[in-house]
């Protein structure tokens, strides 16, 4: 799958980490949106497609990216999610969501692009069947 044809929602509550990625996919023809919060991302994934989410885990106060994921797949099943943490309770956070059946690959923070874009051609390539 091209990536140019590949629509990506990145959510971080700190935007500067969002808009840098968001900028970064651009240049390497993702067509990149950026979300501040869990409750933002939903309702805008309610009424657009997406492809490939990239989510942060921890997000001040309000549901975690990982009770994020498990919701995306559930709103739309075709869209791949990619995690990123720097915090060490994901791993608690993680374990619950696999009791329930669910799986999501998780990068730790700080992370490099090129990992991320790495990741994103394997996610795409299996979103593709390939």
């Amino acid at each position: 799958m091209n990536a140019a044809r590949l629509k990506v929602l990145v959510i971080d509550d700190e935007a500067l980490v969002a808009d840098s990625l968001v900028q970064i996919l651009a240049m390497y023809g993702y067509e990149a949106m950026p979300a501040y919060d869990p409750v933002q991302a939903v309702e805008w994934l309610s009424s657009h497609a997406c492809d490939i989410v990239i989510s942060d885990v921890v997000f001040n106060g309000q549901i975690s990216g990982i009770d994020l994921a498990i919701q995306l797949s559930k709103l739309s099943p075709a869209t791949k999610v990619l995690l990123m943490s720097g915090n060490n309770s994901t791993s608690d956070l993680l374990a619950v969501a696999q009791k329930q059946g669910h799986s999501f690959d998780i990068l730790a923070k700080p992370v490099h692009p090129l990992v991320i874009l790495d990741r994103l051609k394997t996610l795409s390539m299996e979103r593709a069947g390939l």
